[in-house]
């Protein structure tokens, strides 16, 4: 199959770029591992600041109707197996894919964190409830408990209670190396209040801003044990998750109260009854296939962990191989889909052999993608922007040593 450009993963990247791409002229085709377009958006629901409802299923309806519209091959339940320079990509049904061009929108998975009891029936991470939910109409169980705080598990939050879960709380995890400082209540106030302005709703929104008043360690110190109702579901950040039990299904929870540090205070628990658990340990970008085929790394927090090395436009250091999407850092779908088109417009220009005609367009792309994550109504790393310069330096030092030898 003779391609110019292969798309690994039909989530909102790679839909956006295969749309952008085909609308040039260039043959596309997309592969993805699921049976159905649309990656993480198949799962969104939640409603946005004075912008109404975001329904990513629609969405990425809308986006592969497009994409079929011009001509784009969709290669779906594949598994990408290898990827070797100067391109081919072997899928799992030994059919291999040529082409001078891939992106890598591989998207992003769920980290874990192991609590005593997690591997009872019932237990689950937030994301795959999401799914459940809102893509197969299953409530994950009747009453819920939320492990791990976040901006992506207050959303979820959310979406459960409207689809009647009761969810009856959300705690924290237990200290360990897996957890981190999502232990740590004086992390959460600190996140909380720094993105009060990007909050899915006004009650959170004032919450964070609340707590910008006051030092984050008296504001630990004087929280509720009880914890701060937000749509009604009790937010406690001085409490944790230490054991989840139950014989064939999930059927209670252990909670201990946790001092301002998240240190566990063991004489002081409690025991709440649930039939589901989701655990949220925020997301790191799926990088494999980048590493399979030797690109440069760098460790940048900011962005979620381990990231491709790649420039402002997308590009790495491998001549052919993009990325986009939270393979570049997590954010949120409408950046993912910004990313998308701004990698595909690098990738015609060089195909065409016409940057210089391109390079207004790809600059207008840039700026749509900065304008779109300084408008995002969800931010899951509060220091996004100083991960993206730091990423941009790197580029640059790593451009000026490889010209200097």
């Amino acid at each position: 199959m003779q391609n110019d450009l292969i798309i690994i993963g039909a989530g909102p990247a790679g839909l956006s770029a295969a749309i952008q791409a085909a609308s040039y002229g260039a043959k596309v085709t997309v592969v993805d591992e699921t049976p159905y377009p649309g990656g993480k958006l198949l799962g969104q629901l939640y409603e946005e600041p004075k912008k109404g409802m975001w329904i990513g299923g629609e969405i990425a309806k809308k986006l592969y109707s497009q994409a079929v519209d011009l001509g784009v091959t969709f290669l779906f339940e594949r598994e990408v197996w290898s990827i070797f320079p100067t391109w081919k990509v072997s899928l799992n049904n030994h059919q291999d894919l040529r082409a001078p061009n891939v992106l890598l929108a591989t998207g992003a998975a769920e980290r874990p964190i192991p609590i005593p009891g997690w591997t009872i029936p019932g237990v689950m991470a937030v994301g795959a409830a999401q799914v459940l939910c809102n893509l197969q109409r299953v409530r994950p169980g009747k009453r819920v408990l939320i492990v791990g705080v976040d901006i992506l598990s207050l959303t979820i939050a959310r979406e459960l209670q409207w689809a009647g879960v009761d969810v009856v709380g959300m705690v924290l995890p237990p200290p360990s190396p897996f957890s981190g400082q999502k232990a740590d209540p004086r992390f959460h106030l600190a996140a909380l209040s720094n993105m009060s302005h990007l909050a899915p709703s006004p009650i959170l929104r004032m919450a964070g801003n609340l707590a910008k008043a006051v030092p984050v360690n008296q504001a630990a110190r004087f929280y509720p044990r009880k914890g701060v109702k937000i749509w009604d579901i009790p937010l406690m950040l001085r409490k944790a998750a230490i054991e989840i039990q139950g014989r064939d299904e999930v059927e209670r929870v252990i909670l201990a109260d946790v001092t301002v540090e998240g240190e566990i205070l063991n004489h002081q628990t409690q025991s709440i009854e649930v039939d589901c658990v989701c655990i949220s340990g925020g997301l790191y970008p799926l990088a494999e296939l980048a590493a399979l085929a030797g690109c440069p790394f760098v460790n940048l927090p900011e962005l979620g962990g381990q990231i491709p090395l790649h420039s402002a436009q997308l590009e790495t250091l491998l001549p052919g191989l993009y990325v986009a999407g939270n393979i570049t850092g997590i954010e949120g779908a409408k950046v993912a889909m910004a990313q998308g088109e701004l990698a595909a417009l690098s990738i015609i220009g060089r195909l065409q052999n016409n940057l210089e005609k391109m390079a207004p367009l790809i600059e207008e792309a840039m700026q749509k993608v900065k304008r779109v994550r300084e408008e995002a109504s969800i931010s899951f790393h509060p220091e996004i922007v100083l991960g993206r310069r730091k990423m941009q330096a790197l580029w640059e030092e790593t451009l000026t040593s490889q010209s200097a030898q």
